[in-house]
């Protein structure tokens, strides 16, 4: 996960992403979390309102991989970056989701927004929100929007 040298920030960043979809697709715990910085403080669409540190983390991950045990669809799409040497943050619109039990893929959009914090020369995520726009009136989440 180092960085290269001579790559600009937004471009280590970049690739630091692009590894860590990779790692989630694979479905590799350790590769996933590997992306992450210890003090790490996430905001998932699921299950809790917040996840302080990488092991409550990792176990959220596990727990999620254990609802998707077929291929995953994960994707990121309209991805920004803005970085500097030390700081960065990128949002997307993220597509996720699996194979149900009759085989069917089933996948929904969330909005995704990462907070990169450059340590020990290896840019690390330091903040993760995941989120889904809902219904005002029901509260329904809205996972079938689209871009």
């Amino acid at each position: 996960m180092t960085t290269h040298i001579g790559l600009s920030a937004e471009a280590a960043v970049l690739e630091q992403l692009e590894s860590w979809v990779a790692a989630v697709r694979d479905q590799d715990i350790d590769a996933i979390v590997a992306h992450y910085a210890p003090d790490i403080v996430a905001f998932d669409a699921v299950t809790k309102l917040q996840f302080k540190g990488v092991e409550a983390y990792r176990d959220h991950w596990l727990a999620c991989m254990e609802l998707c045990p077929g291929p995953m669809v994960f994707e990121l799409h309209e991805v920004t970056i803005h970085a500097d040497g030390e700081v960065a943050f990128c949002h997307a619109l993220h597509r996720c989701g699996g194979t149900n039990d009759k085989g069917e893929t089933e996948a929904g959009w969330l909005r995704m927004t990462s907070g990169y914090r450059r340590l020990e020369g290896e840019w690390k995520v330091v903040h993760e929100h995941f989120s889904v726009p809902f219904e005002m009136e029901s509260g329904k989440a809205l996972f079938d929007l689209e871009p």
